[in-house]
């Protein structure tokens, strides 16, 4: 409809987005749980055979807790899979191109590149996934470049624990512009290629607008079962390796293996990256390290600040005080916090949404270039919100 189309549209996504985020996170919980039940049995039962510190760290906490949380992330796959499949076959999808193409061309995008970039607020994993509806390959090549600058909901512990530190009765105002500079940032990268390509022939949406049905449930079947699949063996296995190699890095220094992170490769590559990350306010190691454990996850950067600290229950008030303090007495102000949380919001995604691009994709060079493309990126508006913002606050 001329009218109705666009809201009944909005409606429908703003229903999958719940079913995806909500529903598949509070099964997620449970998957969780499980994790930590059976974390907790394997590290009893080898300490029970007396392993070694170093191969039990590296079995529980590079191992189990790397491939674990790609399995805690099935419930929202399956969920966004199986509302796609039934959108797919009931004939509704080609319609949402239709509604949605003349509002993405002046982005230079497709209609269907709408979908990845709204569930890119809940996780960069499945919207990278869900670009797959996309047929030109141009078109889902840009969209997957954009779509890690939605600010996914692994990010939201970050805004929280800085925004009510240091901007107190403002923060939930800080919090909020960090997603509104990510959608600001994601729109002016589509048009500036958008205009690059003017010269070039543009894509016309032609497509049959099938009738509606109900949808099949074996052709539903197979549909969601081949894309769970395809997740779990080959993200898995990404991830499998990826989390070996951060725990090493984490865990090994020049004599060893080591208990003491401030003798790890991983504290003496952040001394490296102070002299880069002090023009951004992000001069000291231990930020440098909570930033490179944030690549296994977002949410890593808040435990890593708690563990890199030695502070405890870091969410608390009491836990917020101490570290402001300690960051408060090596220069660390209002600048330099938001430096960080837009640093946190623009450069790479997480281990898991780089294995996802890289499959998707199929292109590593494509994957590397990206991702050197969004830590130069998030380097650069640091730098220029910490240079601007210490002669201002």
């Amino acid at each position: 409809g001329k009218w109705l189309g666009l809201p009944i549209f909005l409606l429908i996504m703003a229903f999958v987005f719940f079913l995806t985020f909500t529903v598949g996170d509070w099964m997620k919980g449970y998957f969780e749980i499980a994790l930590e039940v059976f974390s907790n049995l394997v590290s009893n039962g080898l300490a029970a055979v007396h392993t070694s510190p170093m191969l039990t760290s590296l079995i529980v906490d590079g191992i189990i807790s790397g491939v674990g949380g790609i399995l805690t992330f099935l419930p929202n796959i399956f969920i966004l899979f199986l509302a796609l499949a039934l959108l797919e076959d009931s004939g509704y999808m080609s319609r949402v191109a239709f509604v949605m193409d003349d509002i993405m061309s002046s982005l230079g995008l497709s209609g269907r590149a709408f979908l990845p970039l709204l569930l890119g607020f809940g996780c960069t994993v499945p919207a990278v996934m869900a670009s797959r509806a996309l047929e030109n390959k141009r078109d889902r090549f840009k969209t997957i470049l954009i779509t890690p600058f939605m600010s996914c909901s692994a990010r939201l512990p970050i805004y929280v624990l800085f925004s009510e530190m240091f901007f107190k009765e403002h923060a939930m105002l800080a919090a909020y512009s960090l997603y509104v500079i990510g959608l600001f940032v994601a729109i002016t990268i589509a048009f500036i290629l958008h205009k690059r390509e003017k010269n070039k022939d543009e894509d016309t949406l032609l497509i049959e607008l099938p009738e509606y049905k109900t949808p099949n449930a074996r052709t539903v079947t197979i549909y969601v079962w081949d894309k769970v699949k395809d997740y779990l063996t080959k993200a898995g296995t990404t991830i499998f390796v990826a989390s070996i190699v951060l725990w090493f890095v984490l865990n090994f220094g020049i004599h060893g293996y080591e208990t003491d992170v401030t003798r790890s490769f991983a504290a003496a590559l952040g001394r490296l990256l102070v002299p880069i990350l002090r023009p951004a306010g992000l001069g000291t190691w231990q930020i440098a390290v909570a930033l490179i454990s944030g690549l296994s996850a977002k949410e890593v950067v808040v435990s890593s600040f708690s563990v890199l600290y030695g502070i405890s229950n870091i969410n608390s008030a009491m836990g917020m005080a101490e570290l402001s303090r300690v960051l408060g007495i090596a220069g660390f102000g209002m600048a330099n916090a938001y430096a960080l949380l837009v640093f946190c919001l623009l450069y790479s995604p997480c281990v898991a949404a780089v294995g996802t691009i890289r499959r998707e994709t199929g292109s590593l060079r494509f994957t590397m270039q990206m991702v050197l493309f969004q830590l130069v990126l998030a380097w650069g508006f640091a730098v220029l919100i910490f240079q601007i913002g210490s002669h201002i606050l």
